[in-house]
């Protein structure tokens, strides 16, 4: 049985995350969690306050996923504005189909205590403003940014809700979707 003060704060989280990933949010209990580790659920008490302290600890650490996602996106693609911001999106889609429950759970919870660092956040999303200010200029910038996330946000969850009814290929939707709001700053 590991000693609980060896089980790091990272492991625990992740942890968290596949569990959540496999059978929603609603379901993680540190009891389970406790017991993927081997050790009693009050060892988790030496990381994490409780289940909302986790909870935002795994919102988190999926911003995070998501946004080194992106920037390995922007840094693959070829160094033109328009053509990294597509590849965010592409990225963008990728990450949420292969996150969908921490993903929502990070970008959909109401409850305040569930919800990481407002400055931490803005720090992981800083070098994605970057990009927007190439192709919006500086003082566009965070609107830019702001609308785009928007629109991939909104369209993703539509689309893993089942929202979009009518047939058609919608990755091709969403691609032309995207051009037509980066075309609108051009």
């Amino acid at each position: 049985m590991p000693y609980p003060s060896r089980i790091e704060p990272e492991a625990v989280i992740q942890k968290a995350r596949e569990m959540i990933e496999a059978e929603g949010a609603e379901s993680l209990s540190l009891n389970q969690l406790a017991a993927a580790f081997g050790v009693q659920t009050p060892s988790l008490y030496r990381h994490f306050k409780g289940r909302a302290d986790l909870l935002c600890a795994v919102n988190l650490q999926t911003s995070a996923a998501l946004v080194t996602t992106l920037q390995r996106a922007i840094a693959e693609a070829e160094p033109v504005p328009r053509t990294q911001i597509q590849a965010m999106a592409m990225g963008f889609r990728a990450f949420v189909y292969a996150n969908p429950m921490t993903y929502t759970l990070a970008y959909s919870s109401l409850s305040p205590e569930l919800r990481p660092d407002p400055a931490q956040l803005e720090q992981l999303v800083l070098p994605l403003q970057g990009v927007m200010a190439q192709l919006t200029g500086e003082e566009n910038a965070l609107t830019a940014l702001r609308g785009v996330w928007a629109l991939m946000h909104g369209f993703i969850t539509l689309e893993l809700n089942g929202q979009f009814r009518r047939g058609g290929d919608l990755e091709a939707t969403y691609i032309q979707t995207i051009n037509a709001y980066i075309a609108g700053w051009g």
